[in-house]
Protein backbone atom coordinates (compact mmCIF):
# COMPACT_ATOMS: atom_id res chain seq x y z
CA UNK A 1 0.00 0.00 0.00
CA UNK A 2 2.88 2.54 0.50
CA UNK A 3 4.24 2.05 -2.87
CA UNK A 4 0.90 3.01 -4.39
CA UNK A 5 1.11 5.84 -2.26
CA UNK A 6 4.32 6.96 -3.44
CA UNK A 7 3.23 6.23 -7.15
CA UNK A 8 0.49 8.48 -6.43
CA UNK A 9 2.24 11.09 -5.13
CA UNK A 10 4.66 10.86 -8.19
CA UNK A 11 1.98 10.79 -10.78
CA UNK A 12 0.43 13.94 -8.80
CA UNK A 13 4.00 15.42 -9.46
CA UNK A 14 3.61 14.24 -13.23
CA UNK A 15 -0.02 15.84 -13.63
CA UNK A 16 1.14 19.31 -12.09
CA UNK A 17 4.33 19.73 -14.00
CA UNK A 18 6.28 19.66 -10.74
CA UNK A 19 8.13 17.16 -12.48
CA UNK A 20 9.13 15.68 -15.68
CA UNK A 21 9.80 11.99 -16.48
CA UNK A 22 13.20 12.15 -16.40
CA UNK A 23 12.77 13.48 -12.48
CA UNK A 24 10.97 10.32 -12.19
CA UNK A 25 13.60 7.78 -10.31
CA UNK A 26 15.51 10.72 -8.28
CA UNK A 27 11.75 11.94 -6.78
CA UNK A 28 10.77 8.45 -5.79
CA UNK A 29 14.37 8.37 -4.29
CA UNK A 30 13.97 11.19 -2.23
CA UNK A 31 10.59 10.56 -1.28
CA UNK A 32 12.22 6.49 0.32
CA UNK A 33 14.84 8.73 1.86
CA UNK A 34 12.01 10.93 3.93
CA UNK A 35 10.11 8.08 4.72
CA UNK A 36 13.08 5.92 5.94
CA UNK A 37 12.49 3.16 2.97
CA UNK A 38 15.37 1.58 1.20
CA UNK A 39 13.22 -0.18 -1.64
CA UNK A 40 9.95 0.18 -3.97
CA UNK A 41 8.64 -1.59 -6.34
CA UNK A 42 6.18 0.49 -8.68
CA UNK A 43 2.51 -0.73 -8.49
CA UNK A 44 0.99 -1.94 -11.71
CA UNK A 45 -2.06 -0.59 -12.77
CA UNK A 46 -2.84 3.47 -14.20
CA UNK A 47 -3.87 5.84 -11.58
CA UNK A 48 -7.23 7.67 -11.72
CA UNK A 49 -9.43 9.75 -9.57
CA UNK A 50 -7.02 10.76 -6.61
CA UNK A 51 -6.16 14.08 -4.79
CA UNK A 52 -3.61 15.34 -3.08
CA UNK A 53 -4.57 15.61 0.65
CA UNK A 54 -5.90 11.87 0.23
CA UNK A 55 -2.31 10.98 -0.43
CA UNK A 56 -0.95 12.60 1.82
CA UNK A 57 -2.99 11.80 4.58
CA UNK A 58 -1.54 7.78 3.59
CA UNK A 59 1.57 8.72 3.67
CA UNK A 60 1.33 10.60 6.84
CA UNK A 61 -0.88 7.60 8.69
CA UNK A 62 2.36 5.31 7.68
CA UNK A 63 4.77 7.34 8.82
CA UNK A 64 3.33 7.92 12.08
CA UNK A 65 2.80 3.85 12.15
CA UNK A 66 6.46 3.65 11.61
CA UNK A 67 7.28 6.24 14.50
CA UNK A 68 8.40 9.14 11.78
CA UNK A 69 7.31 11.77 13.61
CA UNK A 70 6.41 12.39 17.74
CA UNK A 71 2.78 13.02 17.96
CA UNK A 72 -0.43 12.46 15.45
CA UNK A 73 -1.20 16.03 15.00
CA UNK A 74 -1.78 18.70 12.88
CA UNK A 75 1.14 20.93 13.71
CA UNK A 76 3.82 17.66 13.24
CA UNK A 77 1.74 16.48 10.24
CA UNK A 78 2.45 19.66 8.67
CA UNK A 79 6.04 19.49 9.46
CA UNK A 80 6.15 15.96 7.94
CA UNK A 81 4.27 16.19 4.42
CA UNK A 82 6.23 19.30 3.79
CA UNK A 83 9.20 17.31 3.79
CA UNK A 84 7.29 15.26 1.12
CA UNK A 85 6.29 17.41 -1.55
CA UNK A 86 9.78 19.15 -1.30
CA UNK A 87 10.50 16.27 -3.07
CA UNK A 88 9.00 17.05 -6.23
CA UNK A 89 10.47 20.68 -5.65
CA UNK A 90 12.54 22.45 -8.37
CA UNK A 91 15.75 24.41 -6.92
CA UNK A 92 14.95 28.20 -6.44
CA UNK A 93 17.13 29.23 -8.84
CA UNK A 94 15.19 26.90 -11.60
CA UNK A 95 12.23 29.07 -10.28
CA UNK A 96 13.12 32.27 -10.36
CA UNK A 97 14.87 31.52 -14.27
CA UNK A 98 11.54 30.26 -15.27
CA UNK A 99 9.78 33.28 -13.69
CA UNK A 100 12.09 36.14 -15.39
CA UNK A 101 11.77 34.23 -18.14
CA UNK A 102 8.00 34.15 -18.71
CA UNK A 103 8.22 37.93 -17.18
CA UNK A 104 10.40 38.45 -20.51
CA UNK A 105 8.91 36.43 -23.50
CA UNK A 106 5.38 36.74 -22.55
CA UNK A 107 4.45 39.11 -19.62
CA UNK A 108 4.21 40.40 -15.70
CA UNK A 109 0.99 38.50 -15.71
CA UNK A 110 2.38 35.36 -17.21
CA UNK A 111 4.85 35.27 -15.16
CA UNK A 112 2.81 35.94 -11.86
CA UNK A 113 0.64 32.83 -13.10
CA UNK A 114 3.03 30.33 -13.48
CA UNK A 115 4.40 31.01 -10.11
CA UNK A 116 1.14 30.78 -8.25
CA UNK A 117 -0.23 27.81 -9.35
CA UNK A 118 3.60 26.73 -8.32
CA UNK A 119 2.85 27.53 -4.67
CA UNK A 120 -0.55 25.76 -5.08
CA UNK A 121 0.60 22.59 -7.21
CA UNK A 122 3.73 22.60 -4.02
CA UNK A 123 0.67 22.62 -1.42
CA UNK A 124 2.62 25.46 -0.10
CA UNK A 125 -0.93 26.89 -0.39
CA UNK A 126 -3.03 24.21 1.06
CA UNK A 127 -5.89 24.79 -1.23
CA UNK A 128 -8.05 22.10 -0.10
CA UNK A 129 -7.94 23.60 3.45
CA UNK A 130 -8.42 27.30 1.92
CA UNK A 131 -11.36 25.94 0.54
CA UNK A 132 -13.01 25.13 4.14
CA UNK A 133 -13.04 28.98 4.58
CA UNK A 134 -16.22 30.92 4.88
CA UNK A 135 -16.31 33.67 2.16
CA UNK A 136 -19.65 35.98 1.56
CA UNK A 137 -20.43 39.92 0.60
CA UNK A 138 -22.52 41.44 2.38
CA UNK A 139 -23.61 44.69 0.34
CA UNK A 140 -23.46 47.82 2.38
CA UNK A 141 -23.97 52.08 2.15
CA UNK A 142 -20.22 51.85 1.21
CA UNK A 143 -20.13 49.18 -1.58
CA UNK A 144 -20.09 45.09 -1.40
CA UNK A 145 -18.00 44.38 1.65
CA UNK A 146 -16.09 40.83 1.54
CA UNK A 147 -16.27 38.43 5.02
CA UNK A 148 -13.80 35.44 5.74
CA UNK A 149 -14.15 33.31 8.94
CA UNK A 150 -10.53 31.94 8.27
CA UNK A 151 -10.66 28.16 8.83
CA UNK A 152 -7.50 27.39 6.98
CA UNK A 153 -4.75 28.46 8.98
CA UNK A 154 -4.38 25.22 12.06
CA UNK A 155 -4.62 26.43 15.51
CA UNK A 156 -1.78 24.80 17.47
CA UNK A 157 -2.51 21.81 19.37
CA UNK A 158 -1.57 21.67 23.18
CA UNK A 159 0.63 18.79 22.29
CA UNK A 160 2.28 21.37 20.07
CA UNK A 161 2.08 24.00 22.23
CA UNK A 162 4.01 22.32 24.95
CA UNK A 163 6.53 21.21 22.76
CA UNK A 164 7.18 24.78 21.10
CA UNK A 165 7.36 25.72 24.77
CA UNK A 166 10.38 23.67 25.45
CA UNK A 167 12.14 24.03 22.09
CA UNK A 168 15.24 26.12 22.15
CA UNK A 169 14.70 29.54 21.21
CA UNK A 170 16.45 30.08 17.93
CA UNK A 171 17.23 32.91 15.91
CA UNK A 172 17.40 31.28 12.58
CA UNK A 173 15.44 32.58 11.10
CA UNK A 174 14.95 35.91 12.81
CA UNK A 175 10.63 35.97 11.81
CA UNK A 176 8.42 34.23 9.25
CA UNK A 177 9.15 36.60 6.62
CA UNK A 178 13.34 36.70 6.30
CA UNK A 179 14.96 35.39 3.38
CA UNK A 180 15.96 32.14 5.49
CA UNK A 181 12.50 30.50 5.59
CA UNK A 182 13.21 29.14 1.90
CA UNK A 183 13.38 25.50 2.08
CA UNK A 184 13.80 25.49 5.84
CA UNK A 185 12.31 22.30 7.72
CA UNK A 186 10.44 23.76 10.35
CA UNK A 187 10.21 23.01 14.18
CA UNK A 188 7.04 23.30 16.35
CA UNK A 189 7.43 26.41 16.69
CA UNK A 190 8.04 27.86 13.12
CA UNK A 191 5.96 26.78 10.30
CA UNK A 192 7.75 24.19 7.67
CA UNK A 193 9.17 25.78 4.54
CA UNK A 194 10.85 23.11 2.88
CA UNK A 195 8.62 23.75 -0.25
CA UNK A 196 8.78 27.55 -0.16
CA UNK A 197 10.57 29.57 -3.00
CA UNK A 198 10.91 33.26 -2.78
CA UNK A 199 11.31 35.67 -6.15
CA UNK A 200 13.95 38.26 -5.66
CA UNK A 201 12.96 41.74 -6.58
CA UNK A 202 14.56 45.04 -6.50
CA UNK A 203 12.43 48.16 -5.29
CA UNK A 204 14.55 51.09 -4.51
CA UNK A 205 17.79 49.93 -5.12
CA UNK A 206 17.88 46.96 -2.75
CA UNK A 207 16.59 43.31 -2.84
CA UNK A 208 12.91 42.65 -2.16
CA UNK A 209 11.48 39.21 -2.02
CA UNK A 210 7.94 38.27 -3.55
CA UNK A 211 6.21 35.58 -2.03
CA UNK A 212 2.39 34.67 -1.80
CA UNK A 213 0.49 34.20 1.41
CA UNK A 214 0.40 30.78 2.17
CA UNK A 215 -3.38 31.46 3.73
CA UNK A 216 -4.85 33.48 1.34
CA UNK A 217 -7.39 36.02 2.07
CA UNK A 218 -7.62 37.15 -1.12
CA UNK A 219 -6.79 36.13 -5.42
CA UNK A 220 -3.24 36.25 -5.56
CA UNK A 221 -2.90 37.25 -2.26
CA UNK A 222 1.29 38.12 -2.36
CA UNK A 223 3.90 39.52 0.60
CA UNK A 224 6.65 41.51 -0.84
CA UNK A 225 9.46 41.70 2.15
CA UNK A 226 12.31 42.98 2.78
CA UNK A 227 15.80 41.20 2.23
CA UNK A 228 16.75 42.40 5.65
CA UNK A 229 15.27 42.35 9.18
CA UNK A 230 14.27 45.51 9.73
CA UNK A 231 11.36 47.45 11.07
CA UNK A 232 7.98 48.57 9.32
CA UNK A 233 8.25 51.99 8.35
CA UNK A 234 6.00 54.54 6.68
CA UNK A 235 7.94 57.16 4.70
CA UNK A 236 9.26 58.69 1.38
CA UNK A 237 11.10 55.56 0.63
CA UNK A 238 7.68 53.31 0.95
CA UNK A 239 6.16 55.12 -1.72
CA UNK A 240 9.16 54.54 -3.78
CA UNK A 241 9.25 50.73 -3.22
CA UNK A 242 5.13 51.11 -3.50
CA UNK A 243 5.53 51.93 -7.06
CA UNK A 244 8.27 50.48 -7.90
CA UNK A 245 6.28 46.83 -7.91
CA UNK A 246 3.34 48.24 -9.07
CA UNK A 247 5.56 49.56 -12.05
CA UNK A 248 6.92 45.94 -12.61
CA UNK A 249 3.28 44.15 -11.81
CA UNK A 250 0.68 46.29 -12.93
CA UNK A 251 -1.91 43.69 -12.74
CA UNK A 252 -1.29 43.85 -8.78
CA UNK A 253 -2.11 46.23 -6.10
CA UNK A 254 0.82 46.62 -3.16
CA UNK A 255 -0.30 48.45 0.09
CA UNK A 256 1.34 48.16 3.29
CA UNK A 257 0.36 48.48 6.99
CA UNK A 258 0.60 51.28 9.60
CA UNK A 259 3.67 51.24 11.55
CA UNK A 260 2.80 51.75 14.57
CA UNK A 261 1.16 49.12 17.00
CA UNK A 262 -2.90 49.28 17.30
CA UNK A 263 -3.41 50.33 13.93
CA UNK A 264 -0.54 48.25 12.32
CA UNK A 265 0.19 45.22 11.24
CA UNK A 266 0.85 41.36 13.07
CA UNK A 267 4.59 41.89 11.67
CA UNK A 268 6.22 45.10 12.38
CA UNK A 269 9.93 43.82 13.05
CA UNK A 270 9.97 43.11 9.50
CA UNK A 271 9.26 45.69 6.61
CA UNK A 272 6.67 44.54 4.58
CA UNK A 273 3.99 44.71 2.08
CA UNK A 274 0.59 42.80 1.13
CA UNK A 275 -0.65 42.98 -2.60
CA UNK A 276 -2.34 40.93 -5.00
CA UNK A 277 -4.63 40.50 -8.58
CA UNK A 278 -8.10 42.19 -6.56
CA UNK A 279 -10.11 44.93 -6.73
CA UNK A 280 -11.64 45.82 -2.90
CA UNK A 281 -14.60 47.57 -2.18
CA UNK A 282 -12.58 50.59 -1.17
CA UNK A 283 -10.43 50.56 -4.60
CA UNK A 284 -13.64 50.70 -6.06
CA UNK A 285 -15.73 53.25 -3.95
CA UNK A 286 -15.94 56.74 -5.54
CA UNK A 287 -13.92 60.71 -4.24
CA UNK A 288 -17.08 62.28 -3.21
CA UNK A 289 -14.67 65.43 -2.48
CA UNK A 290 -12.13 66.49 -5.33
CA UNK A 291 -9.37 69.09 -4.58
CA UNK A 292 -6.11 70.82 -6.24
CA UNK A 293 -2.94 72.03 -5.05
CA UNK A 294 -0.32 74.36 -5.72
CA UNK A 295 2.50 72.49 -7.74
CA UNK A 296 0.95 69.59 -8.45
CA UNK A 297 -1.42 70.67 -11.39
CA UNK A 298 -1.62 67.05 -13.27
CA UNK A 299 -2.66 65.27 -10.15
CA UNK A 300 -6.46 64.27 -9.18
CA UNK A 301 -7.09 64.33 -5.45
CA UNK A 302 -9.71 63.85 -3.44
CA UNK A 303 -11.94 62.57 0.04
CA UNK A 304 -12.92 58.86 -1.23
CA UNK A 305 -16.68 57.52 0.28
CA UNK A 306 -15.28 55.48 2.39
CA UNK A 307 -15.90 54.54 6.33
CA UNK A 308 -12.13 55.33 6.55
CA UNK A 309 -10.40 58.60 6.19
CA UNK A 310 -8.94 58.01 2.54
CA UNK A 311 -7.35 60.99 0.26
CA UNK A 312 -6.89 59.33 -3.25
CA UNK A 313 -4.59 60.54 -5.15
CA UNK A 314 -3.92 59.83 -9.29
CA UNK A 315 -1.68 60.93 -12.03
CA UNK A 316 0.22 59.41 -15.13
CA UNK A 317 3.07 60.86 -12.80
CA UNK A 318 4.22 57.98 -10.13
CA UNK A 319 7.11 60.51 -8.89
CA UNK A 320 4.65 63.10 -8.32
CA UNK A 321 2.21 61.23 -6.08
CA UNK A 322 5.63 60.16 -4.19
CA UNK A 323 6.21 63.83 -3.73
CA UNK A 324 2.54 64.46 -2.63
CA UNK A 325 2.30 61.70 -0.30
CA UNK A 326 5.37 62.68 1.85
CA UNK A 327 4.03 65.78 1.51
CA UNK A 328 0.50 64.44 3.38
CA UNK A 329 2.76 62.13 5.24
CA UNK A 330 4.79 64.69 7.04
CA UNK A 331 1.77 66.86 7.64
CA UNK A 332 -0.40 64.24 9.21
CA UNK A 333 2.43 62.86 11.65
CA UNK A 334 2.49 66.77 13.10
CA UNK A 335 -0.92 67.28 13.11
CA UNK A 336 -3.54 67.58 16.04
CA UNK A 337 -6.83 68.74 15.81
CA UNK A 338 -8.74 69.24 19.34
CA UNK A 339 -12.19 69.20 17.79
CA UNK A 340 -11.79 66.26 15.80
CA UNK A 341 -9.90 64.17 18.94
CA UNK A 342 -6.72 64.24 16.51
CA UNK A 343 -3.17 64.58 18.47
CA UNK A 344 -0.04 64.15 16.86
CA UNK A 345 1.34 62.52 19.97
CA UNK A 346 0.38 61.99 23.73
CA UNK A 347 3.58 61.99 26.85
CA UNK A 348 6.15 61.50 23.79
CA UNK A 349 4.25 58.67 22.17
CA UNK A 350 2.96 60.04 18.26
CA UNK A 351 -0.14 58.64 17.43
CA UNK A 352 -0.45 59.19 13.51
CA UNK A 353 0.87 57.09 10.86
CA UNK A 354 -0.72 55.95 7.17
CA UNK A 355 -1.49 53.25 5.82
CA UNK A 356 -0.99 53.43 2.10
CA UNK A 357 -2.13 51.48 -1.36
CA UNK A 358 -0.71 51.72 -4.60
CA UNK A 359 -2.22 50.45 -8.29
CA UNK A 360 -2.34 51.14 -11.56
CA UNK A 361 -6.02 51.58 -12.60
CA UNK A 362 -7.37 53.35 -16.54
CA UNK A 363 -3.56 54.23 -17.17
CA UNK A 364 -2.95 56.21 -14.39
CA UNK A 365 -1.00 55.28 -10.72
CA UNK A 366 -3.00 55.62 -8.01
CA UNK A 367 -2.16 56.30 -4.36
CA UNK A 368 -4.88 55.62 -1.51
CA UNK A 369 -3.04 57.54 1.88
CA UNK A 370 -5.40 56.34 4.99
CA UNK A 371 -5.16 58.68 7.80
CA UNK A 372 -4.33 56.33 10.65
CA UNK A 373 -4.59 56.79 15.09
CA UNK A 374 -3.43 54.64 17.56
CA UNK A 375 -4.28 57.11 20.61
CA UNK A 376 -6.25 55.37 23.97
CA UNK A 377 -8.27 56.54 26.61
CA UNK A 378 -9.45 54.90 29.67
CA UNK A 379 -12.88 54.25 28.02
CA UNK A 380 -11.05 52.95 24.83
CA UNK A 381 -8.38 51.08 25.87
CA UNK A 382 -7.41 49.21 23.00
CA UNK A 383 -7.30 52.33 20.88
CA UNK A 384 -10.35 54.85 20.21
CA UNK A 385 -9.97 54.55 16.25
CA UNK A 386 -10.66 50.48 17.05
CA UNK A 387 -13.86 48.53 16.95
CA UNK A 388 -15.63 49.18 20.15
CA UNK A 389 -16.06 47.23 23.11
CA UNK A 390 -19.67 46.10 21.53
CA UNK A 391 -18.20 44.83 18.53
CA UNK A 392 -15.70 42.32 20.37
CA UNK A 393 -17.81 39.71 19.61
CA UNK A 394 -17.13 39.73 16.03
CA UNK A 395 -13.64 41.48 16.04
CA UNK A 396 -11.26 42.64 18.29
CA UNK A 397 -8.55 42.04 16.83
CA UNK A 398 -6.36 45.09 15.51
CA UNK A 399 -7.65 46.62 11.74
CA UNK A 400 -5.00 46.19 9.19
CA UNK A 401 -4.29 46.81 5.35
CA UNK A 402 -6.55 44.01 4.09
CA UNK A 403 -9.55 44.79 6.43
CA UNK A 404 -9.17 48.88 5.52
CA UNK A 405 -9.85 47.83 1.79
CA UNK A 406 -12.86 45.87 2.78
CA UNK A 407 -12.40 42.94 3.68
CA UNK A 408 -12.77 41.38 6.99
CA UNK A 409 -10.54 38.51 8.54
CA UNK A 410 -12.88 37.15 11.29
CA UNK A 411 -11.93 34.71 13.68
CA UNK A 412 -12.52 30.48 13.12
CA UNK A 413 -14.57 30.18 16.57
CA UNK A 414 -17.44 32.11 14.53
CA UNK A 415 -17.93 29.50 12.49
CA UNK A 416 -19.74 27.00 16.03
CA UNK A 417 -20.71 30.01 17.30
CA UNK A 418 -22.89 31.31 14.01
CA UNK A 419 -24.16 27.12 13.79
CA UNK A 420 -24.93 27.66 17.49
CA UNK A 421 -26.83 30.92 17.25
CA UNK A 422 -28.81 29.41 14.43
CA UNK A 423 -29.86 26.53 16.62
CA UNK A 424 -30.71 28.92 19.75
CA UNK A 425 -33.24 31.21 17.37
CA UNK A 426 -34.86 28.69 15.99
CA UNK A 427 -35.59 27.14 19.32
CA UNK A 428 -36.13 29.83 20.86
CA UNK A 429 -33.45 29.19 23.68
CA UNK A 430 -32.12 31.37 26.04
CA UNK A 431 -28.70 32.70 24.20
CA UNK A 432 -27.36 33.82 27.74
CA UNK A 433 -27.98 30.64 28.92
CA UNK A 434 -24.51 29.13 26.49
CA UNK A 435 -21.25 30.31 27.74
CA UNK A 436 -19.63 29.70 23.73
CA UNK A 437 -22.34 32.51 22.46
CA UNK A 438 -24.26 34.66 25.31
CA UNK A 439 -21.42 37.14 24.34
CA UNK A 440 -23.99 37.48 21.00
CA UNK A 441 -26.84 37.83 23.08
CA UNK A 442 -27.19 41.87 22.54
CA UNK A 443 -26.47 41.94 19.37
CA UNK A 444 -29.52 39.11 18.73
CA UNK A 445 -31.59 41.00 20.79
CA UNK A 446 -30.55 43.84 18.61
CA UNK A 447 -31.39 43.05 15.05
CA UNK A 448 -33.80 40.21 15.59
CA UNK A 449 -37.02 42.60 15.53
CA UNK A 450 -35.96 43.86 12.18
CA UNK A 451 -36.84 40.74 10.37
CA UNK A 452 -40.64 39.37 10.65
CA UNK A 453 -40.11 35.72 9.53
CA UNK A 454 -36.60 33.76 10.87
CA UNK A 455 -36.63 30.20 9.16
CA UNK A 456 -34.36 27.33 9.13
CA UNK A 457 -34.22 28.16 5.15
CA UNK A 458 -33.21 32.31 5.76
CA UNK A 459 -31.64 31.98 9.28
CA UNK A 460 -27.51 31.17 7.37
CA UNK A 461 -28.61 34.26 5.41
CA UNK A 462 -29.39 36.46 7.97
CA UNK A 463 -26.52 35.79 10.42
CA UNK A 464 -23.94 36.62 7.16
CA UNK A 465 -25.56 39.75 6.92
CA UNK A 466 -25.68 41.05 10.18
CA UNK A 467 -22.01 40.31 10.60
CA UNK A 468 -21.30 42.32 7.65
CA UNK A 469 -23.02 44.65 9.49
CA UNK A 470 -20.90 44.54 12.54
CA UNK A 471 -17.94 44.87 9.76
CA UNK A 472 -19.43 47.77 8.30
CA UNK A 473 -19.59 49.08 12.07
CA UNK A 474 -15.93 48.18 12.65
CA UNK A 475 -14.96 49.95 9.90
CA UNK A 476 -16.84 53.04 10.97
CA UNK A 477 -14.92 52.99 14.91
CA UNK A 478 -11.75 52.97 12.56
CA UNK A 479 -11.89 56.00 11.20
CA UNK A 480 -10.13 59.10 12.24
CA UNK A 481 -12.73 60.77 10.38
CA UNK A 482 -16.34 59.30 9.73
CA UNK A 483 -18.13 59.45 6.57
CA UNK A 484 -20.58 62.18 8.09
CA UNK A 485 -20.87 66.17 7.40
CA UNK A 486 -18.71 66.63 10.71
CA UNK A 487 -16.29 64.16 10.13
CA UNK A 488 -15.67 65.66 6.13
CA UNK A 489 -15.48 69.21 7.87
CA UNK A 490 -12.28 67.95 10.15
CA UNK A 491 -10.99 66.11 6.95
CA UNK A 492 -11.11 69.05 5.00
CA UNK A 493 -9.81 70.85 7.91
CA UNK A 494 -6.62 69.17 7.61
CA UNK A 495 -6.50 69.08 3.89
CA UNK A 496 -6.47 72.80 3.58
CA UNK A 497 -3.78 73.04 6.12
CA UNK A 498 -1.57 71.02 3.53
CA UNK A 499 -2.44 73.56 0.87
CA UNK A 500 -5.30 71.29 -1.45
CA UNK A 501 -8.11 73.81 -2.21
CA UNK A 502 -11.72 72.32 -2.67
CA UNK A 503 -12.35 71.80 -6.37
CA UNK A 504 -15.57 72.49 -7.35
CA UNK A 505 -17.86 69.90 -9.33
Amino acid sequence: MINMAIKKLIQYGRNTGLIEEADHYYAVNQILDVLNLCEYEEPDGELIDFDLEAVLEELLDYAYEMGLFEEDTVTYRDLFDTKLMNCLMPRPSEVEKKFWELYQTQSPLAATGYYYKLAQDSDYIRSYRIKKDMRWVTPTKYGELDITVNLSKPEKDPKAIAAAKLATQSGYPKCLLCMENEGYAGRTNHPARNNHRIIRLNMNHSQWGFQYSPYVYYNEHCIVFNGQHIPMKIERDTFVKLFDFVKQFPHYFLGSNADLPIVGGSILSHDHFQGGNYDFAMAKAKMEACYEIEGYEGVQAGIVRWPMAVLRTRSENPEALISLGTKVLDAWRRYSDKESFIFAETNGQPHNTITPIARMRDGLYELDLVLRNNITTEECPLGVYHPHQELHHIKKENIGLIEVMGLAVLPSRLKEELNLLAEYILSGKDIASNEIIEKHAPWVQEFLPNYEAVTVENIEEILKKEVGLVFERVLEDSGVYKCNEEGREGFNRFLTSVGFLPVSQ
